[in-house]
């Protein structure tokens, strides 16, 4: 039985500078007892055999081996089968220029070529293959937007160089054919187009004994209609059709029951999916789909092709009344896998209860309980009996609330709030407390502490103490939303709650209860009288973030190591804190602080509640209840329930980690509907309307990376069990990309494995990230990192990482807090009716240089000074520090290094700048000039790498600077740097060297790995080794990457062995 085993893997370098194309095996059922497979991997113009080694007996193990030499070709590659009848590895080749070869594998000779008459390019091709060369068939989608089918093994063609004709010609898309799939037992054929169409064809019998070309009028069966973009895929399945687009989503189609979309598949990036397969399982109704994205990830899932089992389905659970339903509860442990008991509460006052398949009212109340009712329940564990009871809270109207016990509903008890409307009621868990909240009229919310006994009879008893009310700020839609309680100290307790008016408010309160288990009616008296003392105060919120959710309201607030997060119909997840309880605060000043502000995806603006463990963000996209992942940007969970309007209920299927999967219960239409019927298991991946499938390989950035810096590593802490077993240490490379897509990727790589992970994904530029840079600091066994990104827009955004060891998930874990960001033109954006006017200077037009402070404490960043010197782009910069003295009386200068697009490289006095700044920080600071400016290279300066040698001399020091340009040169030039009396540095070039053609193209990276030791790298993807001296640059070695147009290096030190290892990235990674 397949299963998917994301750790087992394995890797090998193929085509060398070719993309592979496709994948195919040598048979479709290989006898298992080889113990090997074989396949030919094809791109480009080239075709190589590689052999996958499988021990059955250990599926753990992978091997894979190159068989032979690369086969080149004239043309290029587009499908490639084997012939099975031969004995001899013989392979059939189609290539673009609508040709097939007939190769032999062994030594690369092409045996036959054939052509068709219709000599036109081939966007795809489809080679069907039966017993011997004359059977084939061949599909092409031609770039005439045609499909044609002919020959190549006719009878009359023996030999090379005969055109066949034109067999069958399908017309109807409008734009190039990118795939094509033949269903053999249908004899369907589908093709996928530039048009965003498939079209599914009834063409009869293709291939087979005799090379069949299919009905004389082949008809077109469906035009399907569904993707957002190009389709770049296409499967026949029985009955179904599996397409993958650049829009991300790869869709199930049922081709004979009306070719609707039956279920969406999205887990991948932005970039599309550009590779599909689909296999059949064991069992015979499960399809199993793997889909490949232009972010590098792999996905698997598992489709089961059933009418009542896709995606979108509910269950109603046939409510029979008294009434309509209102309010509707999940009840019973989190721990569960799986929901056993709802609540629901009627319009005419009911309590009804759904368990074992049929519903039971439990409670129903009086008349002032009719037209309107909240209901909340928890589910709580009574200590002296060991097992846990289920409470229920209704409140009314008039300010009454009933609580009872669902296992002895007539056990309850009666509570009386304020006069007038109870808005909403909460039950909240404090560390051994229990809470009642329930939020009324005139911004009161009263205040119980909950106490579940037991008798020696085993009857339920429920002992209350009222607590000081809370007072809400004056404000319209004056009530609790959310909140949650911590304790603080010993004796107090903090409250964070939200309001409908989108506010965030927290309160204070100290505990002061002592009871006595031994007499309980002297614990009554005593709670009594501190009762009458507590009903005569209320609480004042000591901090209020105001509407900071927007007018529709704050939905949840929830706490998660230290920080706290909170979700509103604003669309937004804000990051915050409370200042004054971490250790050296000054407790008196307890405030609300926002960290960060996060979106969900698009169009996602109802936003409900998060989960903790894994960030997932649950809300309502349109009529659908959606669950989140920001960190993958996929869809975890969907439900078409008809909106957020409505009563619902979550229940997930782990309460440590999300799964991906759960149960909502909703109301819609005066029905109590549920996506996931009681008593069955809440699956894991491959759930119709659940997970998004398992993740083979994670994908990082859905286009280009554009930039990549490492913050340093943190150090795997395992189990009692692991420890025992591996002794040496392991440690996670954390690595920060940023791409086209304007996301920066939080990434932890394990060197040995090469398991990546991705911990977080920041979403907050607006366009693409160009750089990224990062002062680290180790914290113990943590990794803290003030992390800074500019990108365009001329945005610069910085934000504080702490990344952590996470012990219960056995992972690392990643917090993100938004220190400050900075526009350059943000009062353009504030402009009123600027769509009316025209921007004259644009930020993508400045040719400036800008020099910038940032305060972390105070959360700003400030510019220093700007200057239009170089008159055009500036490309790169780079920093060194010069030192003047002995280490105890010595001073420190910092020199800026910049260059431009017209080769020259101007150094500046950074040190001198700065105080011109602080000096003239009441009014405008005359722009800098720089101190030396050295001709370099004859077109744009890309990358530079700067060191100092013989620092700390009485008579000055040297600057080596490396630059690499677009022209391909390496140049390195020395720069004394002297120390005058008054105090003015002054600085002159002492020599230059160069290296002409050091790479085939512009050179875009360079990395300093020692004094004299460079590594540089070019969209050539080449990674080349250098060792520089005062007079001579020469040339050490050379290394090939994968990464095409490669624009950017990070690189890691290694201590024993004083090697290092680099980071490679342009479009991908290595």
């Amino acid at each position: 039985r397949l299963q998917p085993r994301p750790k087992v893997g394995s890797s090998l370098g193929v085509l060398h500078h070719y993309r592979i194309h496709g994948i195919r095996p040598k048979r479709e059922t290989q006898p298992a007892e080889l113990g090997f497979y074989d396949f030919a991997v094809f791109g480009g113009k080239a075709v190589r055999l590689v052999r996958l080694h499988l021990d059955f007996q250990d599926v753990e193990t992978l091997h894979l081996e190159v068989v032979g030499s690369l086969l080149e070709l004239q043309d290029w590659a587009l499908d490639v089968r084997w012939l099975p009848a031969d004995r001899q590895s013989l392979l059939c080749v189609a290539v673009a220029h609508n040709a097939v070869l007939l190769l032999d594998s062994t030594t690369g000779n092409a045996l036959v070529q054939c052509s068709c008459l219709e000599g036109c390019l081939l966007y795809s091709a489809l080679l069907l293959v039966h017993e011997s060369w004359r059977d084939t068939v061949l599909v092409g989608g031609t770039v005439f937007q045609q499909l044609v089918i002919w020959k190549p093994g006719g009878d009359d063609m023996a030999g090379c160089g005969h055109k066949a004709p034109v067999e069958r010609r399908l017309l109807g898309h409008s734009g190039v054919i990118f795939s094509i799939s033949y269903l053999q037992e249908k004899g369907y054929l589908a093709s996928a187009s530039d048009d965003r169409s498939i079209r599914v064809w009834d063409v009869g019998a293709l291939g087979g004994p005799g090379g069949k070309c299919g009905d004389l009028n082949p008809i077109c069966l469906r035009v399907l209609y569904g993707h957002q973009a190009r389709v770049f895929s296409v499967r026949l399945s029985a009955g179904y059709a599996y397409s993958a687009g650049e829009d991300g989503a790869c869709l199930v189609w049922d081709v004979v029951g009306g070719g609707k979309v039956i279920r969406t598949l999205k887990g991948h990036r932005a970039g599309g999916v550009r590779s599909l397969a689909v296999g059949r399982g064991t069992g015979g109704d499960e399809t199993w789909v793997a889909t490949g994205g232009a972010d590098g990830g792999v996905r698997l899932w598992k489709v089961e092709e059933e009418k009542e089992g896709l995606e979108g389905r509910v269950t109603d659970l046939k409510f029979p009344g008294p009434g309509l339903p209102k309010v509707v509860s999940i009840a019973g442990e989190e721990q569960n896998m799986c929901w056993s008991q709802c609540l629901v509460c009627t319009d005419r006052g009911a309590v009804c209860q759904y368990r074992d398949g049929r519903w039971t009212t439990l409670w129903e109340g009086p008349s002032e309980f009719y037209s309107y009712c909240v209901m909340e329940t928890v589910t709580t564990f009574v200590t002296n009996i060991g097992s846990t009871v289920t409470l229920c809270a209704v409140a009314n109207i008039s300010g009454s609330i009933q609580v009872f016990s669902t296992s002895d509903p007539l056990a309850g008890m009666r509570l009386t709030g304020r006069p007038g409307k109870i808005h909403s009621i909460f039950w909240k868990k404090g560390k051994d407390q229990l809470y009642l909240l329930a939020s009324g009229a005139e911004g009161f919310v009263c205040r119980w502490y909950v106490e579940v006994k037991t008798k020696e009879n085993s009857v339920l008893v429920l002992n209350v103490v009222p607590l000081p009310p809370f007072l809400l700020p004056l404000c319209s839609k004056r009530w609790l939303t959310a909140a949650i309680c911590f304790q603080h100290s010993s004796n107090k307790v903090l409250w964070v709650c939200g309001d409908r008016r989108g506010s965030l408010l927290l309160f204070e309160e100290n505990i002061e209860f002592n009871r006595s288990d031994d007499e309980e009616v002297n614990e009554g008296l005593q709670m009594g009288r501190k009762n009458r003392i507590m009903e005569d105060s209320t609480l004042q919120p000591l901090s209020c973030l105001f509407g900071v959710h927007g007018k529709h309201g704050v939905t949840s607030v929830f706490e998660y190591r230290g920080l706290f997060y909170s979700t509103g119909k604003d669309g937004c997840v804000r990051v915050f804190r409370v200042s004054g309880i971490q250790p050296g605060e000054n407790e008196s000043d307890l405030n609300l602080e926002v960290l960060r502000v996060q979106r969900a995806c698009r169009g996602m603006e109802w936003l409900e509640r998060l989960r903790e463990a894994r960030f997932v963000i649950a809300g309502f996209h349109a009529v659908h209840f959606v669950i989140w992942d920001p960190v993958r940007q996929e869809r975890l969970m969907v439900v078409p329930c008809g909106g957020g309007h409505r009563s619902w209920s979550l229940w997930p299927s782990h309460t440590g980690v999300w799964a991906g999967c759960g149960a909502l219960v909703f109301i819609k239409q005066g029905a109590v509907l549920t996506s996931q019927h009681p008593g069955e298991m809440l699956g894991s991946a491959g759930k119709d309307g659940g997970t998004g499938g398992w993740s083979l390989r994670e994908g990082i950035h859905g286009r280009g990376i554009w930039c990549v810096s490492r913050l340093g590593r943190i150090e795997e802490i395992r189990n009692d069990s692991q420890t025992s077993k591996i002794n040496t240490k392991m440690y996670w490379e954390i690595v920060v990309t940023g791409g086209e897509d304007t996301s920066l990727a939080v990434l932890a790589i394990n060197p040995v494995s090469g398991v990546n992970k991705v911990l977080s994904v920041i979403t907050d530029h607006i366009s693409g990230v160009r750089t990224v840079t990062a002062v680290t600091q180790p914290r113990g066994n943590a990794l803290s990192a003030l992390l800074l990104s500019a990108g365009g827009r001329a945005q610069i955004q910085c934000n504080r990482l702490l990344v952590v060891w996470d012990r219960q998930r056995l992972t690392p874990s990643c917090q993100v807090v938004q220190v400050a960001s900075h526009r350059l033109d943000l009062q353009w954006e504030k402009k009123r009716n600027r769509h009316k006017t025209v921007k004259m200077d644009p930020e993508s037009r400045q040719v400036w240089m800008r020099l910038f402070s940032l305060n972390e404490a105070k959360g700003q960043i400030d510019m220093l000074w700007e200057t239009f010197y170089h008159q055009r782009c500036v490309l790169c910069v780079a920093s060194c520090t010069v030192m003047h003295g002995c280490l105890c009386f010595s001073r420190r200068f910092k020199l800026l290094f910049s260059t431009a697009t017209d080769g020259r490289i101007a150094v500046w006095h950074l040190t001198e700048s700065l105080l011109i700044s602080a000096d003239n920080s009441s009014g405008a600071t005359a722009p800098p000039v720089p101190c030396l400016v050295i001709p370099a290279h004859q077109s744009g300066v890309n990358s530079l790498a700067v060191w100092v040698e013989k620092m700390g001399q009485e008579d000055g020091c040297l600057v080596t600077v490396a630059s690499g340009g677009d022209d391909g040169q390496l140049t390195v030039s020395t720069v004394r740097v002297q120390y005058p009396e008054n105090g003015k540095l002054q600085l002159h070039l002492l020599s230059q060297h160069s290296f002409p053609f050091a790479h085939a193209a512009s050179l875009t990276a360079l990395k300093l790995l020692s004094p004299g030791l460079l590594v540089s790298t070019s969209s050539d993807q080449r990674v080349c080794l250098w060792r520089v001296s005062g007079t001579d640059i020469s040339h050490s070695g050379a290394l090939c990457s994968h990464v095409a147009d490669a624009a950017a290096l990070a690189e890691k030190e290694i201590e024993p062995e004083g090697g290092g290892r680099l980071s490679d990235r342009g479009n991908g990674a290595k």
